[in-house]
């Protein structure tokens, strides 16, 4: 009797450790959950000021920080803007951010101009792209493309994977509170596979939810110059 009441004793207690541990996974993960969309409420708000913003540096400087901040947010590894100089100081290249996901870095630029970016500074991204071995590029405008830009990037996909995104996609991916990080893979699997350096995305792809919301597909509305 004394050992069925030890064995009792026993099996309760794990049972009763068992129930605290889950109990303690769950509350950990409604804390990372509630701390993501408070990280996102803050970035909406932050993007909402940046469009009162008249200064077109500090706009675009802004919409810098922000996107290096979103990539933060789902965990993708990331390098901050930064200058490559000579000995002497003087400044040769300027990145706007490195990103790596799943092993292959992109090197980011963006810009807000109240014009859509044309060939010249998008040649020149490319040749960033060109003299650095195995690296993609991502480039996002708030002002779109125009088409001599697009065919330049669609010429370029026979060489190395570069991708455009426009900042609605940006904001919807806010809205909805959606892994960036999905949103670069499936950028990257349209222009490799389907030759779209554009294809606008937004809401409009595959991922994986967050929490209890599940795996859900959307149709990609592709764009065609």
């Amino acid at each position: 009797m004394v050992n069925t009441k030890d064995s009792f004793t026993r099996m309760q207690h794990e049972r009763d450790t068992e129930r605290q541990d889950r109990l303690a996974t769950q509350q950990a993960e409604r804390k990372k959950a509630a701390a993501r969309r408070e990280r996102f409420s803050d970035l909406r708000n932050r993007l909402a000021a940046l469009f009162k913003q008249e200064n077109p540096y500090a706009r675009g400087a802004g919409l810098e920080v922000l996107l290096n901040d979103l990539f933060k947010t789902d965990g993708v590894s990331i390098r901050d803007a930064f200058a490559i100089r000579d000995e002497e100081g003087v400044t040769h290249e300027q990145i706007d951010g490195v990103i790596e996901i799943d092993g292959k870095q992109y090197i980011v630029e963006v810009k807000w101009w109240g014009k859509p970016v044309d060939i010249e500074p998008m040649s020149r991204q490319l040749v960033r792209i060109m003299s650095r071995a195995e690296a993609r590029g991502l480039f996002i405008s708030a002002s779109g493309f125009t088409k001599p830009a697009v065919a330049a990037c669609r010429d370029f996909l026979t060489h190395r994977v570069v991708m455009l995104g426009e900042l609605r996609e940006v904001a919807l991916l806010l809205e909805r509170e959606e892994d960036i990080a999905n949103w670069v893979r499936e950028k990257a699997r349209q222009a490799t596979i389907e030759r779209l350096p554009l294809a606008l995305l937004g809401t409009d792809f595959c991922t994986e939810g967050h929490g209890d919301r599940h795996a859900r597909c959307h149709s990609v509305r592709h764009v065609h110059y």
